[in-house]
């Protein structure tokens, strides 16, 4: 193993795959099954395959993602609103999906962004281990910081199969958060404009 830097900056030991699949033919082995058994041979080889596109967002950086802006807009001002990203992520407490849709907005400042770049920042905090409140903070404060926006506004509707598939078992359970920042904080009118488009 080797030391690399996290998303935090913080050194940590980097895994092999070969580590990995070994990990999970242990947990196979716990949870009562033969790993040696031909249908599960190669299952820690795709669970690895898969877990590197789950959690993908560990190795993306949000901000260069939003490094490359427009200024040739004729001075739009208004919010630019960006509605119904589906967001496939995993919870930190259980590693069970979440599943939902992401609203995000912001109020340009003399630059926008080209509009793919916003559902791209959703999926790069989406594919990490995260809590809801925290992936609807971290999505508005990177849009706020890396463009200079007048204002963000982000809404998260989601289900947690956490709750839904384990534990108290609520199915048609759904949570949803919503975080603003800058003149969506500020200002109730631009606050309800926003919660009136997402809402059609």
């Amino acid at each position: 193993m080797k030391l690399v830097k996290n998303t935090k900056n913080i050194e940590t030991k980097q895994v092999s795959d070969t580590e990995a699949e070994e990990a999970f033919r242990t947990i196979l082995s716990w949870i009562g099954e033969d790993p040696t058994r031909e249908g599960l041979l190669e299952t820690p080889k795709r669970v690895i395959k898969a877990f590197k596109e789950y959690f993908k967002g560990y190795r993306e950086d949000p901000s260069k993602v939003l490094e490359k802006t427009f200024g040739d807009v004729e001075g739009y001002d208004d919010m630019v609103v960006q509605k119904n990203i589906s967001i496939q992520s995993h919870c930190e407490h259980h590693m069970a999906p979440i599943i939902g849709i992401a609203h995000v907005a912001y109020i340009p400042n003399k630059r926008v962004v080209g509009l793919s770049k916003l559902a791209r920042v959703v999926e790069i905090f989406s594919k990490r281990l995260q809590t809801q409140e925290r992936l609807t903070i971290q999505i508005a404060q990177a849009l706020m910081d890396s463009l200079d926006a007048k204002g963000v506004a982000v809404t998260i509707d989601s289900t947690h199969q956490c709750m839904t598939m384990r534990g108290i078992k609520k199915e048609q359970a759904t949570t949803v958060t919503n975080y603003y920042l800058g003149q969506f904080k500020e200002d109730l009118s631009i606050q309800n404009r926003y919660l009136k488009f997402i809402s059609k």
